[in-house]
Formats: structure tokens, C-alpha cells, sequence
């Protein structure tokens, strides 16, 4: 697969002294450039997917008229909440 280039970033001087300053031993600016594009690629098809996710279960609730409760997503919501924080080791 042959690679393509990106357009040149014009950035402030402070800018990419900060970004320099936080690059991790063997790193280079590009990679770390790279990783940013990469991860933020990603963060955006997750937030697109969650938004047609939420649409369609909006849609479905409309055509059906069925509701889940406040209360009952709430108390789901905790639930999932206080799971992932026990995972992760906080109370």
C-alpha cells in the first residue's frame, strides 16, 4: 500500500514546544501526530456510531410507544457505573 502525506500544519511556536516537551523517549513528532489522528479517527466513528445507536432506539420508542422509565435507565446507568469503577479498583 503506498502512503499519502497530509497537508502541512501551521501551528503556534508554543504550541509545538509543548508537544515536543511531552514526547516520550524515541518519539517523534510525526508519531506523535500520527497517534493524535489516529485516536481522534477513532473517538469520532465511536461518537457517530453512539449518536445512530441513540437515533434508532429513538426511532424504535416513537414507532412502538414504548419508554423506558427515567427511573429504571437511572438506576441501570448506577449500576453499569459502580461495575466499571469496582473493575478499575475505586470505590
Amino acid at each position: 500500500m503506498k502512503t499519502s502525506a497530509l497537508p502541512p500544519l501551521r501551528v503556534d511556536p508554543a504550541l509545538r514546544s509543548e508537544a515536543e516537551q511531552l514526547l516520550k523517549e524515541g518519539e517523534t513528532l510525526s508519531s506523535f501526530m500520527l497517534e493524535a489522528l489516529s485516536l481522534n479517527i477513532e473517538r469520532r466513528k465511536a461518537q457517530q456510531d453512539f449518536l445512530a445507536r441513540g437515533l434508532a432506539s429513538a426511532a424504535k420508542a416513537r414507532k412502538t410507544g414504548e419508554y423506558a422509565p427515567a427511573s429504571r435507565v437511572l438506576t441501570k446507568l448506577a449500576s453499569r457505573l459502580a461495575k466499571a469503577r469496582q473493575a478499575r479498583g475505586k470505590p
